[in-house]
């Protein structure tokens, strides 16, 4: 159902002047998506206050409910045709809706309330459908959906995030915002982040790590107090890019976070000096943007001074962990390598702060339209580090847009991780994984580059009858093509 009227939505997107591509669609999309779902959402808290004998008040005055301006119904459950569209839909949209949204801002309690987060999406987006008739048929194909029960929000956020996949295509960098969610399923599960941790994504996109952990924390049976902790003192994020702001917060409010922690702020701007205890996390799941250079006074608040954006946030990362935090991050491969003076003496700190135990080196294709290799540092902060486990990711496809990554790929990779890291005799050695000794790294460079010492060099010969046999194959079917050809010119 979730899938085919997204699909109805682009089509009548792309036909809007006010629409030029995908990223658009997915913008678009969102605040109307956004609105529907909040206008469930508020049924379900009215039905719950009523089974309990409370009253409800509604976030959303009465004239600015989905259900008057936007799907008001007639008795036998249609829309009525005297709703709002053309030109008087997109003037109610642009000068009275979007208006009384966004004073949700200054009107809201405090920062984790969802009308809080109601208030700085409105501030942020404003409507590009220019046809008052192509809005409304947006907007009666999304009154279709439902989100009130669990599988409901369960298919529509995946199909979210599917259309964030989606964007990179489209150009201007949507892709940057979405990482694989099978490799982000998977960092979570080996990282293993427990209720009651403050779990951080400096660099937020549109917060599959932090809605992917929320998944792995969200088990049933939780108390009321495991609940409240994770709506509102366990997931926090930053995000510079204002589209990427908005679409990570309506994703974890989909997902079920109601009142996400994502500030809208340059995570680079803060000087590492000004970090205290308190700003601290215990947890840190990140994919930061690599190959962008930061100016000079950017590169001021950092004690390494470089102009790579993700040494910047490696750097970051660190150094906003609490003592004995653990963290992931994804970064390009060339960080191991690198023999620049600010890449040696990033990978010089890592080591000697922190316990670098993990390194997955993952193949080209994971991110797809990305030209470039990856690999996923695991490390805790604390202690230096003595011996690093590899794992290198060898497939026997090739991955692509037609054919990702998926979780069965990395299944041996948890496993053997799980093994290497207990210590028990024997583990850390196979075809794809191996440990080093830090001690056995030269110390002017402190090069950590993938060298898989057990993968053996496969020269398959082929059998000479073999080869024979298909040679003759190819001139049957050159030989049926030359007559086919000579049959359409007699």
């Amino acid at each position: 159902m979730f899938e085919q009227t997204f699909k109805n939505i682009d089509d009548i997107l792309h036909k809007d002047a006010g629409c030029g591509s995908e990223l658009d669609y997915v913008e678009q999309t969102s605040w109307i998506l956004f609105l529907k779902y909040l206008d469930d959402l508020e049924k379900d808290r009215a039905t719950a206050a009523e089974l309990t004998g409370k009253s409800y008040t509604s976030i959303i005055d009465k004239d600015f409910q989905w259900t008057v301006w936007a799907a008001p119904k007639i008795d036998n459950g249609k829309i009525d045709h005297n709703a709002l569209t053309g030109d008087d839909l997109t003037d109610f949209v642009n000068n009275q809706l979007f208006p009384y949204l966004k004073k949700f801002k200054t009107s809201a309690e405090s920062a984790d309330t969802i009308e809080y987060k109601i208030g700085e999406i409105f501030s942020e987006l404003k409507n590009r459908v220019q046809s008052g008739y192509n809005l409304r048929e947006v907007i009666n194909r999304i009154d279709e959906l439902r989100f009130r029960t669990h599988a409901e929000k369960h298919e529509m956020s995946h199909l979210y995030e599917d259309k964030i996949k989606n964007m990179g295509n489209a150009g201007r960098n949507g892709g940057e915002y979405y990482t694989p969610r099978p490799l982000i399923t998977t960092i979570v599960k080996v990282v293993d982040p427990k209720i009651g941790d403050k779990i951080y994504d400096g660099a937020v996109g549109s917060a599959g790590f932090l809605c992917e952990a929320f998944a792995y924390l969200n088990k049933p049976g939780l108390s009321t107090k495991d609940w409240e902790t994770l709506q509102k003192r366990s997931f926090f994020g930053k995000e510079k890019k204002s589209l990427a702001y908005i679409i990570g917060i309506m994703n974890m409010i989909f997902h079920g976070v109601e009142a996400p922690n994502i500030i809208h702020t340059n995570t680079l701007a803060e000087n590492l000096a000004d970090i205290q205890e308190k700003d601290r996390y215990d947890v840190v799941l990140a994919n930061p943007p690599f190959g962008g250079k930061e100016r000079a006074e950017v590169q001021q608040n950092f004690p390494i001074k470089t102009g790579e954006t993700a040494s910047l946030f490696l750097q970051h990362f660190i150094k906003i962990l609490k003592a004995g935090g653990k963290a992931s991050v994804v970064i390009k491969n060339t960080f191991l390598s690198n023999t620049d003076n600010a890449t040696v003496a990033i990978r010089k700190h890592l080591l000697e702060s922190c316990n670098l135990h993990t390194v997955l080196d993952l193949p080209g294709g994971t991110f797809t339209g990305a030209g470039v290799k990856t690999v996923v540092l695991f490390f805790e902060k604390g202690k230096a580090t003595r011996n690093v486990w590899f794992y290198q990711l060898n497939l026997d496809r090739n991955l692509g847009k037609t054919n990702p990554l998926n979780e069965s790929d990395l299944a041996e990779f948890v496993e053997l991780q799980r093994l290497a890291l207990s210590g028990a005799e024997g583990t850390a050695e196979s075809d794809n994984s191996w440990m080093i000794d830090v001690k056995d790294i030269d110390p002017s460079t402190f090069d950590l580059s993938v060298k898989n010492p057990n993968k053996k060099e496969e020269t398959a010969l082929r059998q000479p009858q073999e080869i024979l046999e298909e040679m003759r194959e190819l001139d049957e079917e050159a030989k049926e093509v030359l007559e086919g050809i000579a049959q359409l010119i007699v």
